[in-house]
C-alpha cells in the first residue's frame, strides 16, 4: 500500500508540475504576441484589412480591456470556448479554442487538427527508426571499444551529426527516387486510405530524420554505457563469471536508458510543433509547413496556436518520460 501511495504521490508531482508549466507557457506567448508593442490588429488582420475589419478584430482580441482581463478572455477560450463575430453572424469556437485565422476565416484548432496526423505520422515512426539504429549503434560501440568497429561506427555518427537533414533528405531523393527508381517521389496518403502506401511515402522522410537523430542516440548510448561499465558492481558481476552479453544488455544498457528517455521526450515534444525542414522538403502537409506559411503571411492567431501546441507537447512528452524514469528505475518514485 506504500508503494502504491508513493507511486500516486510521485504521478501527481508530475502532473501538477505540467500544469503549471503549461500554465507559465501560456502567459509568456500571449505576452509576447498579444501584449506587444504596435498595433496588434492591424498585424492580426493584415495588411489588406480596411479599417472596419481592422475595428472588428480589435473589438474581438477586447484590445480596449486591461491586459489581465484580454488574458482571461483567452483562457476562456482555451477551458470553455468561446464565440465570435464573423461579420455576418456570430459564430461559437469549441474548446480548446486557439482563435480564428483572419487569413482562411477558420479556427486554428481545427486548421491544427487537420495537419496534426501528418506530423505525427513522421515524429513516431522517425523515432522507431532513430532509436533502433542510434541505441543499437550506441551498444555496438560500447561493446567493441577500441576497435576497427568502433572507429567506423564512431566516424559514422560523428558524419551523421555534421550534415543538415535537408541534404540527408536531398541525396537520398536523388538516390533512391531519381538513379535507381526504387520508390516514387513522396507524396502523403493518409494512412485511413491506403495503410502501404502511407508507409513507402513516409519512408524516405522518416530515414532522413532518424539517420540525423540516431548519431546523437548513438554517442549519447555510448557514452553512457561507457560510464555504467566503469561502475564498481559492474566490475563485482565480471569478477563472479557473469558474461559479457549479460552485463551489456541487462546492466548497462539500463544504466543507459534514462539520458536515452530524456532526449526522446525533447525532441518527439518539439517534433510534434512540426519538422519544418524535412515537411517542407518532402511536401508534407503538417504542422512545420503550415507554421512557415502563417510566419510567411504574418497569420498571428495560427503561429501562437502552433506554439502553444508546440509547448504542450514538449510538456506532454516531459511528463510521460518522467513516468518511464518511474518504470526503469522504481528508486525515482521515492524522489
Amino acid at each position: 500500500m506504500n508503494g502504491f501511495t508513493r507511486l500516486a504521490g510521485f504521478l501527481l508531482r508530475r502532473l501538477t508540475g505540467a500544469l503549471v508549466t503549461l500554465l507559465a507557457l501560456s502567459v509568456i506567448i500571449y505576452g509576447v504576441f498579444y501584449a506587444a508593442p504596435g498595433d496588434v490588429a492591424q498585424i492580426t488582420c493584415g495588411p489588406r484589412c480596411s479599417p472596419a475589419q481592422v475595428q472588428q478584430v480589435a473589438e474581438q482580441l477586447r484590445l480596449d480591456d486591461p491586459l489581465y482581463v484580454r488574458y482571461g478572455h483567452f483562457l476562456q477560450g482555451l477551458f470553455a470556448g468561446h464565440d465570435y463575430s464573423t461579420g455576418t453572424g456570430t459564430e461559437h469556437c469549441a474548446a480548446p479554442c486557439l482563435g480564428v485565422s483572419y487569413r482562411s476565416d477558420q479556427q486554428v484548432t481545427a486548421l491544427i487538427l487537420a495537419k496534426l496526423p501528418v506530423t505525427a505520422s513522421l515524429a513516431l515512426g522517425a523515432m522507431v527508426m532513430w532509436l533502433v539504429l542510434g541505441v543499437g549503434t550506441g551498444v555496438l560501440s560500447a561493446w567493441r571499444r577500441g576497435r576497427a568497429a568502433e572507429r567506423v561506427l564512431t566516424a559514422l555518427t560523428l558524419a551523421g551529426t555534421a550534415t543538415p537533414v535537408f541534404v540527408i533528405g536531398l541525396l537520398l531523393m536523388i538516390l533512391v527516387c531519381g538513379t535507381l527508381q526504387w520508390l516514387p517521389f513522396p507524396q502523403y496518403v493518409a494512412f485511413g486510405d491506403d495503410p502501404t502506401q502511407w508507409g513507402w511515402n513516409l519512408l524516405l522522410p522518416w530515414l532522413s530524420l532518424a539517420l540525423i537523430e540516431a548519431a546523437k542516440y548513438a554517442r549519447l548510448t555510448r557514452s553512457s554505457m561507457l560510464e555504467t561499465l566503469a561502475d564498481d558492481h559492474v566490475r563485482t558481476f565480471r569478477a563472479y563469471g557473469v558474461g559479457e552479453r549479460s552485463i551489456i544488455g541487462r546492466h548497462a544498457l539500463r544504466g543507459a536508458v534514462a539520458p536515452v528517455i530524456a532526449l526522446t521526450a525533447n525532441d518527439v515534444g518539439t517534433m510534434f510543433g512540426g519538422a519544418v525542414l524535412t515537411e517542407t522538403l518532402f511536401g508534407l502537409p503538417g504542422i512545420g509547413r503550415e507554421l512557415v506559411h502563417a510566419v510567411k503571411v504574418v497569420d498571428l492567431p495560427v503561429v501562437v496556436g502552433m506554439v502553444l501546441v508546440t509547448g504542450f507537447f514538449v510538456v506532454l512528452a516531459n511528463a510521460v518520460a518522467d513516468v518511464l524514469y518511474a518504470v526503469a528505475d522504481r528508486r525515482v518514485v521515492l524522489s
